[in-house]
């Protein structure tokens, strides 16, 4: 049995883009970020898009690619990404760029903090995030040099295979170690500098090998060289040279923070592209897929939008530029597409919110997340808290989190506007517990000369009614932060029960008795529904006064036929000044052959 919530903290919502919202809600994932769930109706079938939208990304706030595995070979899940990381930031994020289906490398750029991980694809764009929060998509090109003891050479790749005659340069990002390849000779560079664009690189080389593989460790890099490349590289990096690398991005792209690969461009100017003239096949662009989408408003504020595809009756995709219809009409007056296709997810702190078409979550190569690091209240364990006795929901877990050294003042405001618990304390990176029912104040002092009281040590039954956590923080940046989380205490029903919970029809029995206990007067709703949710007869509609309560259900639908054979859910919902709270369990039944 389930006490459910009236209106459910996580919502999927029906919007028609383009048409009246007037239905459509918003659910808050944390300060400054909304989530919306909706359903576009084409004439092709119905298309769900989830949209999330953030503040520019700046502060407490950033839009920062993430690396799977935090190596540039192998595959991670988005959410596998989120509880990795959760202890760092608070993030929502969707998958990232395109990446190869041998090893998982992304095919296009990659920028974190500065640091160049992967080049880009010249011939796709890139979506780049300047210090101010701007988002900059573009067409970067890629070059490389080195200069041993000779004269400068080119330099082919970067964190990739060389060619049978080309030297590429590999950095700790790439993996543990470099290929390895016959006939190759390889030089380590230690300790070698970040790896920023457009910036003499030197170190010295401090080992040489043959063939490969060659250790990459943190702090180190490695220029690996085939044919006639390896045979320069052997006289012009001997030992206790210094080697200057040189990683060029055209242009040159100054002030951008972090970037990362994907495309093809899709809002320039605040109107949608039709045709970008990017490295792309047919089959990428036009046909209805998963899309997946990044897009800045004018203001600066941030979407990202994640579209459901290849799933006849719930979703059928879209094609490219109808994801960049959906962005503009979303108020993007810049935006890229990223990876698309069974890749197409969108996950807050390591939770899947979309239905991606593989069926499961597919691991990718990258995510772009957009991450916040001010204090986070998840939402509370149960949005009813009803400690009636009757086993359900009589637990409640209220926490926070920090990801910085801060102060944290932490209150629990009870239904009558009253503080009921305050606690202020420094506190270290890492979630921290709420107790609720809050612990009992302490008594007061006794007079001079009378004994102490004794202290209480259970806490108080909480009032019912409309409760607020609230947090507040201060970290040691002197950002200021603050997270607010709301919960009912409501003990109006429980005990539902129902009897039989196997019902025959018949002749076994025609009917089913629906009991319940309620604590005090309400407006009650007892209806007979599918698991899904689907309302198929209201047994009950009218006030009904505190005690006992029993509604019987003669087996028949709204229309007057017996049930079919299967599982239904029986649910009772009481509204009164305490607000809305609704239990929910189970019946089965079975028809007996012959029956009508």
């Amino acid at each position: 049995m389930l006490r459910l919530v009236v209106v459910s903290a996580l919502a999927a919502l029906v919007v028609v883009l383009g048409a009246p919202q007037a239905s459509a809600q918003t659910t808050s994932l944390f300060p400054g970020v909304s989530y919306e769930s909706g359903v576009q109706f084409t004439p092709h079938g119905p298309v769900a898009i989830r949209v999330v939208r953030g503040p520019r990304p700046v502060g407490l706030y950033r839009l920062r690619p993430t690396l799977s595995n935090e190596s540039v070979l192998g595959r991670e899940t988005v959410s596998s990404m989120q509880r990795r990381l959760a202890g760092q930031a608070t993030m929502v994020g969707v998958n990232g760029d395109f990446s190869r289906i041998a090893d998982g490398k992304p095919t296009g750029m990659l920028l974190r903090d500065g640091v160049l991980v992967s080049p880009p694809n010249a011939g796709r764009s890139s979506a780049g995030i300047t210090l101010d929060g701007t988002l900059d998509v573009r067409r970067v090109s890629f070059f490389g040099t080195w200069r041993g003891l000779g004269q400068r050479r080119a330099l082919n790749e970067f964190n990739e295979e060389p060619g049978p005659n080309g030297i590429a340069l590999f950095t700790s990002d790439w993996g543990a170690a470099t290929p390895r390849f016959a006939g190759s000779f390889a030089v380590t560079l230690s300790p070698f500098p970040a790896a920023l664009p457009n910036a003499d690189l030197s170190a010295p080389v401090t080992d040489v090998a043959l063939d490969g593989p060659v250790r990459l460790s943190p702090g180190t890099a490695v220029l690996v060289a085939r044919g006639n490349a390896a045979a320069k590289l052997q006289s012009e990096a001997t030992l206790g040279t210094t080697v200057t690398s040189r990683l060029i991005l055209q242009p040159s792209w100054e002030g951008i923070a972090d970037a990362i690969g994907g495309g093809p461009v899709l809002v320039r100017d605040g109107r949608p592209v039709f045709r970008a003239n990017e490295a792309f096949t047919t089959y990428q662009l036009a046909p209805r897929h998963p899309r997946t989408a990044v897009g800045q408003l004018a203001d600066g504020r941030v979407l990202l939008v994640a579209v459901d595809g290849r799933q006849p009756g719930y979703s059928v995709g879209m094609t490219t530029f109808e994801m960049a219809q959906t962005l503009v009409r979303l108020g993007a007056v810049r935006g890229m597409a990223l990876d698309s296709g069974g890749s197409t997810t969108l996950a807050f702190e390591g939770t899947v919110l979309n239905r991606p078409s593989d069926g499961s979550e597919r691991p990718i190569s990258t995510a772009l997340m957009l991450q916040y690091f001010g204090v986070y209240a998840p939402p509370p364990t149960v949005s009813v808290y009803s400690p009636n006795g009757d086993g359900v929901d009589e637990e409640q877990a209220l926490a926070f989190k920090v990801v910085r050294t801060s102060s944290v003042t932490v209150t629990l405001t009870a239904p009558d506007a009253t503080v009921a618990f305050q606690e202020t304390a420094g506190r270290e990176p890492g979630t921290y517990d709420v107790a609720f029912p809050p612990p009992p104040p302490p008594s007061l002092p006794p007079p001079e000369g009378a004994p102490a009281p004794p202290q209480p040590t259970e806490p108080l039954p909480p009032a019912e009614g409309r409760w607020t956590l609230t947090v507040a923080a201060t970290d040691d940046q002197g950002f200021a932060s603050a997270a607010a989380r709301r919960f009912s205490v409501n003990s109006t029903l429980g005990f539902l029960r129902l009897e039989p919970v196997r019902l025959r029809l018949p002749p076994g029995g025609r009917s089913a008795t629906i009991r319940w206990t309620q604590a005090r007067a309400a407006r009650v709703k007892v209806t007979l529904e599918t698991v899904d949710g689907v309302v198929l007869r209201i047994l009950e509609l009218r006030r009904l006064e505190s005690g006992d309560q029993a509604v019987v259900w003669d087996g028949r639908l709204r229309d007057g036929k017996l049930a079919a054979g299967g599982r239904y859910a029986v649910r009772v919902e009481a509204s009164n000044e305490l607000g809305a709270v609704a239990l929910e369990q189970q019946l089965t039944v079975r028809r007996i052959a012959g029956s009508k």
